[in-house]
């Protein structure tokens, strides 16, 4: 998408606006991007039914659009194949290894299982961040330190739509060493996240 139009883009950010969306992804992207600095550090993980693949893309972009390699995430996969490229192959014996200067970063849209809670408390007494996602798990928001809650019904932002939501104010350019860039790319993905694509 080449072009966006300005008024349905100010339209969007401010119904967000109005639902306090833009300012709660903002500081949970804020508190992502402060933690997320060692390289290779930041652990992405889902729930054995689902692992986080958007979600790893757009930060990735983000990482490399922004000059800032802390945020491009490891995933950490439930089942990952053996024959399948190192980078997807990581299993979740990574998560034993999360140390302090290390985030982990749950996405759980359902509630998360005992065995990814167990290993969400052992990282956190290792020394590392965490930071969740989460559809309204009660025990996993008990054991981050940051949080953003999206619950399922509530209506404008979808859980997916949250996760675009949290990767664009992750690579916001005012906290963008390199200065404004993309800003057209990140409204024109915003509001396709959030309302669909929208035809030129």
């Amino acid at each position: 998408m080449d072009t966006v139009d300005a008024e349905q883009v100010t339209m969007l950010r401010e119904v967000l606006a109005a639902t306090g969306w833009l300012e709660r992804t903002g500081e949970f992207a804020r508190a992502l991007r402060t933690n997320a600095r060692t390289p290779g550090g930041l652990l992405l993980v889902g729930t054995p039914a689902e692992d986080p693949w958007h979600l790893a893309a757009h930060l990735d972009d983000e990482s490399r659009l922004g000059d800032l390699p802390g945020l491009s995430p490891t995933l950490v996969r439930w089942s990952p194949p053996e024959d399948a490229p190192a980078h997807l192959r990581v299993g979740l014996d990574r998560l034993e290894a999360a140390r302090r200067g290390e985030t982990l970063f749950v996405v759980a849209e359902d509630e998360a299982p005992v065995p990814l809670l167990e290993r969400v408390d052992d990282a956190r007494r290792t020394g590392a961040v965490v930071m969740a996602l989460e559809g309204g798990d009660r025990e996993l928001r008990g054991l981050a330190h940051e949080t953003l809650t999206v619950p399922p019904d509530t209506g404008l932002v979808t859980f997916d739509g949250a996760q675009h939501l949290v990767s664009a104010a992750a690579g916001a350019e005012e906290f963008t060493p390199k200065g404004p860039r993309g800003l057209r790319r990140r409204l024109a993905r915003l509001l396709e996240a959030v309302s669909g694509p929208t035809v030129d």
